[in-house]
């Protein structure tokens, strides 16, 4: 129960950034402080997607999904497909 709870506080946070995401996308007008705090959002985005995702392969293969950890932005954008 208590895997749910964290995998949906996971969920939470990218629904707040998914909604902030939203809400800078539809302003016509974004200021150089606006395009620099939706970069933002993004790589925060980008971190939480992958700690769930490393959540749920651990869960997956047996272990202790605890054991996932926020990985920087740097560490993100650097996986190769």
């Amino acid at each position: 129960m208590e895997e749910n709870t964290k995998d949906q506080s996971v969920l939470d946070h990218i629904k707040q950034l998914t909604e902030k995401e939203e809400d800078l996308y539809g302003n016509p007008d974004l200021s150089e402080d606006d395009i620099k705090e939706l970069h933002s959002v993004q790589s925060k985005l980008d971190q939480y997607w992958d700690l769930l995702r490393q959540r749920r392969a651990f869960r997956d293969a047996g272990d202790d999904p605890n054991r996932a950890k926020m990985r920087s932005s740097e560490t993100i954008e650097n996986y190769k497909e």
